[in-house]
């Protein structure tokens, strides 16, 4: 599989597991914070990925370091607001509101990979068959750690 197809099957699955999330009711708090920590676990993977892999490999290629940095920046802002949910119980006050901000940060994200970054990826020199293994082998790893411990 290569990077982008990999990328995007995390996108879709994600997506999936948010649209089941604003399908609970506002009782099924054990749901919601199994679901809340599945989409909090795929995303912290996803982007580590990104980070570690995808991004330097693509940087140079696509000349857009300004694209890139916005990727880095909607990065921290996730990771911000994932610790906050983690951290935080489904009865608490904002919970749903955390999760569904999430999801609208994370869906703009999506459209700005998928509808920019991923089209000037394609148009470059970039192995994506090599780096969609090693993110494969990578994102093994890091699932396979968190599954250890959780």
């Amino acid at each position: 599989m290569n990077a982008i197809s990999l990328l995007m099957q995390d996108h879709k699955a994600v997506k999936a597991l948010f649209a089941q999330y604003e399908g609970l009711s506002d009782r099924s708090f054990a749901t919601k914070k199994k679901l809340a920590d599945q989409i909090c676990q795929e995303l912290t993977v996803h982007t580590q990925l990104e980070e570690d892999i995808f991004y330097p490999a693509v940087r140079r290629p696509i000349h857009d370091g300004d694209l890139m940095d916005e990727a880095l920046v909607e990065h921290a802002s996730a990771k911000e607001l994932i610790a906050q949910i983690e951290a935080m119980d489904p009865a608490d006050d904002l919970y749903d509101a955390k999760v569904k901000v999430l999801s609208e940060q994370i869906e703009h994200h999506v459209k700005e990979e998928e509808g920019d970054m991923f089209p000037k990826v394609r148009h470059t020199a970039v192995d994506l068959d090599a780096l969609g293994q090693e993110m494969a082998a990578r994102k093994e790893q890091l699932t396979g750690m968190a599954a250890g411990t959780a």
